[in-house]
């Protein structure tokens, strides 16, 4: 994320502080909840159980042991049509709805965020365009999400004055924005945090070829996303990141729309990542799930599917999806765990259970059969 101001900067270090020892305290493994926010409308904040309403409690969990981590990973996400009234301000629910458990549970969490974040700008030449108010992130705050990628198809759908609105938005974002910057620096630089003494790195980058990788591609002067078709580009900054990182983990926009086995392209670059020293490749784009599991050390997830999605995408199971989380210990993915979903007709997904969720787990399970990896350990 783009730095903010310097008195900012000071505010939210206090906040943080302010955190942490509320979290010794309590003497959880957990990430605390997520801060109150003040009401993008001005309009009073509802308290329920001690939260801000909108805001979400993540899910009780025991603590973690020395050197463990959990991180949560879920699917494409924008605000637009039927999705659009989830960013409203006082919504009894979290936009991401129930799952926002599921995220806020982990001790850090990410999904991509697939719009400009701009109310301007001109609409590039290309079928479908997506924007979002800034608001969007505060909104993914509050449903449990501690990060977003930008490096995709839709970060730049309206052009310069979408772009130069979409990084004023990441410099005073809420939560860290990656893959997108001023320039290409910026747009492939990690983000970084310590948790219980790991240090994790986050990185994204888009392989989807299509006008935003080609337009708007980050280089040393000139903003747009950061790119994995500049293999050696993303390569080098995994390789950075892992002297810096215990844990480093690549969030990826590739593959291609409706088919639900990963390309040689992908297969490359995500063996050439895990041999930089990724943890955990993961990625979106297909609007269909893909598989996922170990490419020997690394953990590698093809496709997570739509998550927050404005309409039925045109490919079977497209409204299959779920939440990812794993377990790291001592830097190695430890355990697995997969929260099946189905996106409903309001755009939101919902949990699942019993035939429902075994369906999606089943159907998830036999994905792997194309992607020559084996089954990541259970957690």
């Amino acid at each position: 994320m783009l730095e903010g101001p310097r008195a900012r900067r000071r505010v939210r270090m206090a906040l943080g502080l302010a955190l942490l020892t509320l979290s010794a305290a309590c003497g959880s493994g957990s990430k605390p909840s997520p801060e109150v926010l003040a009401p993008v409308s001005g309009a009073p904040t509802a308290q329920v159980d001690g939260l801000p309403e909108g805001s979400v409690a993540p899910e009780a969990t025991t603590p973690a042991a020395p050197g463990t981590i959990t991180l949560a990973f879920g699917g494409d996400v924008h605000f637009t049509e039927r999705t659009q009234p989830r960013l409203v301000n006082g919504m009894t629910e979290p936009a991401i709805g129930p799952l926002s458990k599921t995220l806020a549970a982990a001790d850090f969490s990410m999904v991509n965020l697939e719009t400009a974040i701009t109310t301007r700008g001109t609409p590039q030449p290309k079928t479908y365009h997506f924007r979002t108010p800034a608001t969007a992130l505060d909104v993914l705050k509050k449903s449990g999400v501690d990060a977003v990628s930008m490096a995709n198809n839709h970060a730049v759908d309206y052009g310069a004055q979408g772009l130069t609105d979409t990084l004023a938005a990441v410099e005073d974002a809420p939560i860290p924005v990656v893959g997108i910057g001023a320039n290409e620096a910026q747009a492939y630089r990690p983000y970084l945090k310590t948790i219980r003494g790991v240090k994790l790195a986050v990185l994204a980058a888009s392989q989807v070829q299509d006008i935003t990788n080609q337009n708007w591609r980050a280089t040393a002067t000139k903003p747009g996303i950061a790119s994995a078709l500049e293999q050696t580009k993303l390569v080098a900054a995994v390789k950075a990141a892992k002297k810096k990182a215990d844990v480093v983990v690549v969030y990826l926009h590739w593959g291609t729309e409706g088919q639900s086995c990963p390309g040689p392209e992908q297969k490359t670059i995500a063996a050439k990542l895990a041999a930089a020293g990724a943890t955990a490749v993961v990625g979106t784009h297909a609007h269909v799930m893909l598989g996922s599991g170990m490419l020997r050390q690394t953990y590698v997830a093809y496709g997570m599917g739509n998550l927050l999605w404005y309409g039925t995408s045109p490919y079977p199971n497209s409204n299959d999806t779920g939440i990812t989380t794993l377990t790291i210990a001592k830097g190695k993915v430890a355990g697995e765990r997969f929260t099946p979903a189905f996106v409903d007709n309001r755009g939101v997904p919902m949990p699942q259970e019993d035939a429902a969720a075994k369906r999606i787990n089943d159907r998830r399970a036999g994905l792997r059969g194309c992607t020559g990896l084996s089954a990541a350990p259970k957690k």
